[in-house]
């Protein structure tokens, strides 16, 4: 099978010839420059009109040299596909509207001129795709580093689920934005990279919400210390150690949650090498398999849709010309994976070490680690109080946080410390609120440790139940009714058994703010929409039990808390 790919979401103006008999991938690129400040939709739309006929015209020069001789021929025995094309394949979104909407029209023309059927690819599932063909991983989570976008993917039922994104700019919007205010010209990201080997770190912002993050606070805080004449090499060090720290702290959340042992990167902004440094280090340190694609591959390119194109051609996934508009916010779960139908899901819960009742691994383990669990920050023993340094009054828990090397020792240190604060002192007030938590028997924050009273017999993600999750969505009303926020409430961080009781609030925090409130279920309903088999009736329970016991304005401004996700 051969397929002309065509690429031109913003400022990549690319075609491309995939040939799967052999692999090959031939691919022409454009680039759009802006002379000055970020991309301008409507001048990269004027460049996509010029230079996006000229790309295809190399790339079907290329595949007519490279045909078959059989090529196609039609009844008066004149050749009308002599580039031995099968499909055309172009990004139907998301991106720019008139960028997108000049890749359409190329594509219709290319298709009917070749008299071959139209596959239209979603842009972004194809960063994933070009990862998990490149490295054979059977079900990996994609981290998507991109201008415009930044998240987290898994293949589960049929679609690839966001398993977590940033709440309000792309990574390399964000960073484009602080070099613009300094006068740095387009594109910013290398720019910062070249910066930071000379600079240190100060302190900015750094926040994660469950496998969410943002990046406002931290660009302003940025912008405010070049403004305030602090050195922009130690900003821009700043800048990857704290946004780059972020981005794997999530990754590592993902494969935690998932279990899958799996994760590929995906997007230009993956070009960056302290990125890949990052996620290298965290992937080798949890015993999980890491994929970095060429790097054709990570910036926009035609490549990765022809690539995608084939896959959706031979599973049957074709677009008629009318149905083959454009949609500047096509979300990657919107797309049915016929491609994928049948396969492993990224929520397989393998390499997930959970604890049984008697306190002892679910897993057959050697005697030293029996009844240890690892989560996305810590590890978490079981202890009988025989063994407990402490005299302890009934079966713990030991959880102590693990240093994360790929973070720089400072941030690291600093994060450590204010978490384990956080847990132990918002797990009691958790408990004074009236909601099921583990006592707190001892708090070393120097060695980042905590003992807690162990409860429950399994992780809510291993019971989902229309029940159990009812009783989350109370005392999460509970404790919003009480000042605080979770941060975190995945289904790996509530655990049942004869309750249901939360646990892990090292991310939660004292606020008033209804917002803040409406992110706690907003992470939940993530969890839930990205692991459970049929997750319809369980987000209906939480909504529904915490409307009957919280503050019905946090419900109604979920969905605008949803709605700031890049895609929705």
């Amino acid at each position: 099978m051969r397929v002309l790919g065509i690429e031109g979401t913003a400022w990549a103006a690319s075609a491309a010839i995939y040939d799967d008999t052999d692999e090959s991938v031939f691919i022409e690129s454009d680039p759009y420059q802006p002379e000055s400040g970020g991309i301008h939709p409507r001048e990269a739309a004027e460049h996509m009109g010029e230079a996006i006929p000229a790309v295809i015209d190399r790339a079907l020069a290329h595949a007519a040299e490279t045909a078959d001789s059989d090529a196609a021929v039609d009844t008066d025995g004149e050749t009308v596909n002599r580039y031995d094309i099968d499909c055309v394949a172009f990004s139907q979104g998301p991106g720019l509207g008139p960028c997108l909407r000049t890749v359409g029209t190329a594509a219709r023309a290319a298709a009917q001129a070749l008299a071959v059927p139209l596959v239209g690819v979603n842009h972004m599932v194809a960063h994933l795709e070009i990862g998990r063909h490149e490295s054979g991983f059977d079900s990996p989570v994609c981290l998507n580093a991109s201008g415009a976008n930044a998240h987290l993917l898994g293949y589960h039922n049929g679609r690839y689920r966001i398993l977590g994104e940033t709440m309000d700019t792309g990574v390399g919007n964000a960073l484009d934005k602080f070099t613009r205010h300094i006068g740095w010209e387009h594109p910013g990201g290398p720019k910062v990279e070249a910066a930071a080997k000379d600079g240190e770190l100060i302190d900015l912002p750094y926040v994660v919400k469950g496998m969410d993050f943002s990046f406002s606070g931290i660009m302003s805080a940025a912008k405010a210390a070049a403004d305030e004449g602090q050195d922009i090499e130690d900003i821009c060090f700043s800048l990857q150690e704290h946004i780059f720290a972020m981005l794997t702290e999530v990754a590592e959340r993902a494969l935690s949650l998932t279990g899958t042992d799996e994760l590929v990167l995906g997007g230009g902004v993956g070009q960056n090498a302290r990125l890949q440094s990052m996620l290298e280090t965290m992937c080798a340190e949890r015993g999980a398999a890491f994929h970095v694609p060429e790097a054709r591959f990570l910036r926009d390119n035609a490549g990765m849709i022809a690539v995608l194109g084939a896959k959706q051609f031979a599973a049957g996934q074709t677009v008629g010309i009318e149905r083959s508009q454009v949609d500047p916010n096509f979300r990657p779960d919107e797309v049915a994976v016929a491609w994928r139908q049948g396969e492993e899901s990224v929520a397989r819960g393998r390499g997930v070490d959970t604890l049984s009742a008697d306190g002892t691994s679910s897993a057959d383990r050697t005697p030293s680690n029996r009844g240890r669990q690892r989560g996305a920050e810590a590890v978490v023993d079981s202890i009988a109080p025989v063994d407990c340094e402490y005299d302890l009054p009934a079966r713990s828990v030991r959880k102590h946080r693990l240093s994360k090397s790929y973070r720089h020792p400072d941030l690291d240190a600093t994060l450590t410390g204010e978490r384990t604060t956080a847990e132990a002192r918002l797990t009691a007030e958790a408990r004074a609120a009236g909601v099921p938590t583990p006592l707190v028997w001892d708090v070393d924050r120097e060695h980042a440790t905590i003992h807690l009273q162990h409860v429950g017999d399994a992780d809510l993600a291993e019971r989902l139940t229309a029940d159990a999750v009812a009783t989350v969505g109370r005392h999460l009303a509970a404790i919003h009714d009480a000042g605080l926020v979770h941060g975190d409430p995945t289904t790996r961080n509530i655990r049942v058994g004869d309750r249901v009781w939360l646990i892990d609030f090292g991310l939660g925090f004292h606020t008033g703010h209804v917002e803040d409130y409406a992110m706690d279920l907003h992470v939940l309903r993530q969890s839930l929409a990205a692991t459970a088999d049929d997750p319809g009736p369980l987000l209906e329970a939480v909504i529904d039990s915490y409307t009957e016991a919280g503050d019905p304005a946090v419900v109604d401004r979920l969905e605008t808390v949803a709605d700031r996700g890049r895609y929705q």
